[in-house]
């Protein structure tokens, strides 16, 4: 009977192609919709937390000033010493590495070409506090770090606007007013968690910097990694309280510095891009509800226009939940075929997308099931009411129709 009655349905829907596909286009949409903004969304979160995470495992940032954004930091807050690392990396327990680190803009001049980029100041352990990897080259020598030598690392970039597909390691390099050996090229990063390109960039010893570019001996960020089994809380209030000591704050004065921790920032920014992404998603789910309405519009005036064929079954011996049946399946297959081309179309779009946006293409088998089985429930909840209104039809008043 179950096949029959299926067969009936098929035949029914294939009798009126056009129409049916137009009454399935609500599902379509609202399926391929719900689909594509959940893995889009689901994407965009896996690089948020992959370009966080490259900043540094466990990491902390600390800058002077009392709040973060625009204007922090400001005249008021004394900047940070290179001492003030080495007592970090010393004092506290659970600390990984420590690197001081102080940044200026600068225009670089090679091979003929030049170039603004970032100059960074750091130590060795500038390396491990950002997961950084040394493609070709060396790190930085102790006599280099303690004498403040004229030696360079480059990122990428630099490296492709500069010296084109060549290696630069050997080569020289003008910075603003000096010439540096580049001892070293940076395993490509990509970009940053805020859009910026982490391979923009040129790294010399702290002193370096400071003797040759900034003219002072300012650091303006400690960067603190924190051993994979170390308690994060403890560490930051271990930091905190250590740096409140060495900039001789009383226990009456706020934090004339910040700490920020990585990790925070990724859950945090991760958590806004789900809540988005399920509001996205809610709001194109009202589409299938809009679909249903439509598949229910069309199943009535079905009825309507069967109403001698429903009276003929009725009259030799069908029951009323052979109709019903009949009607229901029709809505059923109808709204479960619009579920399957909207699964198809949001699988084709959610990888043009992933493309064009550059983040993962992330299938998830359990939105998709479940989007298929909420459309095919769309058929179920608005194909009941038209299949009971054809089931409880006067045989005799059905054949009448005209």
């Amino acid at each position: 009977m179950w096949l029959n009655t299926l067969l009936l349905a098929l035949r029914s829907i294939r009798r009126n192609l056009l129409r049916s596909f137009l009454t399935i286009l609500g599902i379509v949409i609202g399926v391929s919709a719900v689909i594509t903004m959940v893995t889009v969304g689901n994407g965009a979160t896996m690089a948020v937390q992959t370009q966080i995470s490259s900043l540094g495992t466990n990491l902390l940032m600390v800058r002077p000033g009392q709040r973060l954004g625009p204007g922090m930091g400001g005249s008021s807050a004394p900047a940070f010493k290179e001492s003030d690392a080495d007592a970090v990396a010393t004092q506290l327990g659970g600390i990984l590495a420590v690197a001081p680190e102080a940044r200026s803009s600068a225009t670089v001049v090679a091979n003929g070409r030049n170039w603004t980029t970032s100059v960074t100041g750091s130590t060795n352990s500038w390396f491990d506090t950002g997961n950084w990897q040394v493609a070709s080259g060396r790190m930085f020598t102790d006599d280099e770090l303690r004498t403040g030598a004229a030696v360079c690392i480059v990122g990428e970039t630099i490296r492709r606007e500069l010296w084109g597909s060549r290696s630069p390691v050997g080569e020289s390099l003008r910075v603003k007013q000096f010439s540096c050996v580049v001892v070293g090229l940076l395993a490509s990063k990509g970009q940053g968690a805020m859009g910026n390109d982490q391979d923009d960039l040129v790294l010399l010893p702290l002193r370096t910097l400071q003797r040759r570019v900034t003219g002072n001996t300012r650091v303006s960020t400690l960067l603190v990694s924190m051993k994979d089994d170390s308690d994060a809380t403890r560490v930051k209030a271990g930091l905190t309280q250590l740096l409140r000591e060495r900039r001789k704050l009383a226990q009456a004065d706020e934090n004339n510095f910040n700490v920020l921790d990585t990790k925070q920032l990724a859950e945090t920014l991760s958590g806004t891009t789900k809540v988005m992404t399920m509001l996205l998603g809610a709001v194109a789910a009202v589409s299938l509800l809009v679909g249903g309405i439509g598949i229910m519009n069309i199943m009535l005036v079905s009825v309507t226009e069967r109403t001698r064929e429903i009276g003929l079954r009725l009259a030799i011996g069908a029951l009323e939940r052979d109709v019903l049946l009949q009607f229901l399946i029709e809505a059923v297959v109808l709204a479960a075929l619009g579920g399957l081309v909207g699964i198809v179309l949001a699988t084709g779009a959610s990888l043009a997308l992933a493309r064009v946006m550059d983040v993962p293409f992330l299938f998830n088998p359990s939105v998709n099931l479940l989007s298929f089985v909420f459309s095919a429930s769309i058929g179920v909840i608005f194909g009941y009411f038209p299949a009971r209104r054809a089931a409880r039809m006067d045989p005799i008043e059905a054949l009448r129709h005209e």
